[in-house]
């Protein structure tokens, strides 16, 4: 499990006093207000920046790190990953489950028969699909319903399914 979650990505400066554009990638982009520090992902280091100031602009936050007051210096800092430490994070609700803790879980078939490994997580509105990739398949989508899924275990690195007819 990773210490380390991704709340946004920086897509463009706004403005020329350092606020930089971030589409977020959280359910609740209310909680960047709670965030006093966030982690930046240059690709080479990671560097703790301050908050200093969060506003909401259509789909995307705005975002003003205490100390960066120029354009150019968050110029290059464009399409990259903004993470919180775990226990930041808005406490999860029974069955929720952190996007990053699912992907690389073995997926398992009511019968006990390895299906295969959760790829990634489709978040559609109505409720999240699970991309399974399979050797016998290959990309498999599953519902994230209670139907489909049976149960989800972290700490296993497990999640048992049930196919449904059509799922393949």
């Amino acid at each position: 499990m990773n210490d380390l979650l991704q709340v946004g990505v920086i897509t463009s400066p706004h403005g020329l006093k350092g606020e930089v554009k971030v589409f977020p990638m959280t359910d609740d982009v209310q909680q960047f207000k709670k965030f006093k520090k966030v982690i930046l992902d240059t690709g080479k280091e990671q560097l703790a920046l301050e908050i200093g100031g969060v506003k909401f602009f259509k789909n995307l936050v705005i975002l003003k790190f205490k100390g960066i007051d120029d354009i150019n210096d968050v110029e290059q800092y464009r399409q990259k990953s903004l993470l919180i430490k775990r226990e930041q994070s808005t406490p999860l609700k029974e069955n929720e489950y952190f996007i990053a803790d699912l992907i690389g879980l073995q997926v398992f078939t009511e019968e006990g028969k390895e299906f295969g490994v959760l790829n990634d997580v489709m978040q559609t509105g109505a409720n999240d699909v699970y991309i399974v990739d399979t050797k016998e398949h290959g990309e498999v989508l599953i519902p994230a319903i209670k139907d489909c899924v049976l149960k989800v275990d972290i700490k296993a690195q497990r999640i048992d399914i049930h196919l449904m007819p059509g799922l393949i």
